[in-house]
């Protein structure tokens, strides 16, 4: 026989274990031909107003997706030669060289590369359009994208995967000639370690790993504490490597002795479902620690990275509002043509309008007891104040009195790493004026925009009039002295607003600063803010959830592969177990068990690790955790149930098959 017929046949018969490798790598070479297409697509970045970091992010991407790809061939590759070694194995004994071997596996390897990449191209071509549509679609940019094909994107994709074919051939070769003979007819069932007894050592081993996690999951809420801020990256590796290195001694030890427990609890009298879900679980695991270590760290690192890019995304028009509290803000008294050109084209619009005199103070002083040690409690800035009276015209039942205060525009980042507590006293100067206010309240809503508070958050004290009045003699010390805040009435007029807002020149304001130099100040509408914020952030969401899926994509194929071998190797138990008279039904209720710990266990572990890590400092990205928190989760989830029920599905064809 001819070694081509060979190959075809050898493919034939492997076919039912390649489909969702080959599927896989389709999968890949379109998600990487789609990416590299919209690098090279002018309309998609002429419409995004291509720049520098733009196509940075691309390549970034594409690189990352690479090396995702990389990561899971070679894995992959590496379970199915394990898996085909009695094969190979009986190759060698009917005389044919491990050199010929070699050629063999390498001319299915190339036939299968070549396969995927040329059905994969097809499928990214006819898909990028589709890609592109989605991504304006997040960056809320109306235009026509075309399908083109990019011979750019045809190169850098060949390039690509022949030399993973390259780097396939070589992991191949170097296994097969550094086995020998009989270690390929025993390299099937070296996972197996029969555990006979727990030591105390085992168990104190185990028990350590929980404890490490849990240390790495308190650490990780303590990590933006202000007292520890000097300490910000030896604190994170830290919480790295206690959290990964737990993580490797539950699986590796925990797991077993808690399944051993169960075991031992039932003094024998063991299910059908009992000896096919605990039995195996506990005696693959030392085998199986790494590979379900490595997964769940990927899991809940690409969960956590596609959070925080979600949270950004989500959280667009709250850190638009917080730069630009209204749909337009003017200052001091410069925006008044832009308010004749509203009025003389019948556009209706609330007004608001604030006065500001500045103070200076520590807002360390407001600050918790424990962190009266902090470092920042020696600096002080400038504060605003705006009274009462103003204030009630945004919430008329506001009311205090003497020198008690209202603080409010607190929130976001700033409020989390630096919480204020009321009731407290702060002492502020104006000139030669002292004064010990006490806050009465704490509010975190917006008011004044963040040109004023220096980027948004910063803190604005509402004070009585007569205060005011008295802090007023100072005013010739700050630079900003009134906001007023423009509200249409109706969104529809938003277009025409926004081309009489720049016509009237009210977005560029000129303020003498403390030192008598003239500042100029671009202020962006709400509108432009919340599209500045769009369009920045919707790349990085768009590349995060690709990147996420293909995550995804690898470590469910690679979970899928693994509880496909167990099952090739078990099928003589479930022989035994269908003439001894055990229905499919009985046995199906121990791999249910099985699957559920082998896909549950790891997903819940990793969205546990991507909760922690992304709570510790959500606030840095965004205004709201809960709901893309649990969007994302949910997606995980969906996609890992996926491949679970593909698992189950293979596992009942085998049960099946075995009588």
């Amino acid at each position: 026989m001819s070694l081509s017929k060979l190959v075809l046949r050898s493919m034939k018969k492997n076919m039912k274990h390649y489909y969702l490798y080959f599927f896989a790598l389709i999968f890949s070479v379109t998600l990487y031909f789609s990416f590299v297409t919209l690098e090279y697509n002018g309309e998609v970045f002429d419409t995004v107003q291509k720049s520098g970091t733009a196509s940075a992010g691309f390549k970034a991407a594409t690189y990352i997706l690479y090396f995702i790809i990389l990561f899971f061939v070679l894995y992959a590759n590496h379970l199915f030669m394990k898996r085909r070694s009695k094969e190979i194995g009986l190759y060698q004994l009917i005389g044919m060289t491990k050199g010929l071997i070699v050629r063999l596996l390498a001319l299915e390897s190339m036939l299968l590369f070549i396969g995927a990449v040329v059905v994969g191209i097809l499928v990214g071509f006819f898909s990028s359009r589709l890609i592109a549509m989605i991504l304006l679609r997040i960056l809320e940019k109306e235009t026509l994208v075309t399908m083109t094909f990019s011979t750019q994107a045809l190169k850098q994709s060949i390039i690509v995967f022949a030399i993973l074919l390259v780097v396939v051939l070589i992991q191949m070769t170097w296994m097969i000639h550094r086995v020998s003979l009989l270690s390929l007819f025993s390299a099937a069932k070296q996972a197996d370690e029969r555990v006979k007894r727990f030591s105390p050592l085992q168990m104190v081993i185990g028990f350590l790993g929980l404890v490490l996690i849990a240390y790495g999951y308190y650490a990780s809420t303590k990590l933006f504490d202000i007292n520890t801020a000097g300490n910000l990256f030896l604190n994170m590796i830290i919480i790295l490597a206690t959290t990964i290195g737990g993580t490797f001694l539950v699986f590796r030890f925990s797991v077993a002795f808690i399944m051993n427990t169960v075991r031992l609890k039932k003094n024998g009298h063991l299910s059908v479902h009992d000896v096919l879900a605990l039995t195996p679980i506990m005696h693959r695991m030392k085998s199986n620690a790494k590979s379900l270590t490595l997964i769940t760290v990927l899991t809940g690192v690409s969960l956590g990275i596609t959070t925080l890019s979600y949270i950004s995304y989500y959280s667009s028009e709250a850190s638009a509002y917080s730069q630009v509290p209204g749909d337009y803000i003017l200052h001091e008294d410069q925006g008044q043509d832009f308010l004749n050109k509203l009025k003389d084209h019948n556009i209706a619009f609330d007004k608001i309008e604030y006065r500001l005199q500045g103070v200076t103070a520590s807002i360390a002083q407001l600050m918790a007891d424990a962190h009266q040690d902090s470092p920042f409690n020696n600096l002080e800035g400038t504060i605003y104040t705006i009274p009462l009276s103003d204030y009630q015209q945004r919430s008329p039942k506001a009311s205090i009195s003497g020198n008690d205060v209202i603080l409010t525009n607190y929130g976001g980042y700033m409020a989390e790493m630096f919480p204020l507590e009321k009731d407290r006293d702060l002492v502020v100067s104006a000139g030669e004026l002292k004064e010990t206010l006490h806050v009465k309240a704490i509010v975190d809503e917006s008011i004044i925009g963040g040109t004023v508070t220096a980027g948004g958050g910063g803190p604005i004290f509402v004070v009585s009039d007569a205060l005011f009045d008295k802090l007023a003699t100072q005013a010739k010390l700050f630079p900003w002295h009134k906001q007023t805040s423009i509200t249409l009435q109706s969104k529809s007029d938003i277009v025409l607003a926004e081309k009489l807002y720049k016509e009237s020149g009210a977005n560029v304001v000129s303020i003498i600063d403390t030192d008598g130099n003239t500042q100029n100040y671009n202020i962006d509408s709400f509108e432009a803010e919340r599209k500045n914020n769009i369009e920045s952030l919707g790349l990085s969401i768009f590349t995060t959830a690709f990147l996420g899926l293909a995550f995804l994509t690898t470590t469910g194929s690679i979970l899928y592969f693994k509880q496909m071998s167990e099952a090739e190797e078990e099928r003589g138990a479930y022989t035994i177990l269908r003439k001894i008279g055990f229905s499919e039904r009985d046995i199906m209720k121990g791999i249910y068990m099985k699957q559920a710990f082998n896909f549950g266990v790891p997903l819940l572990i990793g969205q546990l690790h991507s909760y922690f890590a992304v709570k510790s400092g959500w606030f840095l990205f965004g205004s709201e955790l809960t709901a893309p928190l649990w969007i994302a989760m949910c997606c995980y989830i969906a996609l890992y149930a996926i491949f679970a029920v593909l698992s189950v599905g293979y596992y009942k064809k085998v049960i099946r098959e075995s009588l």
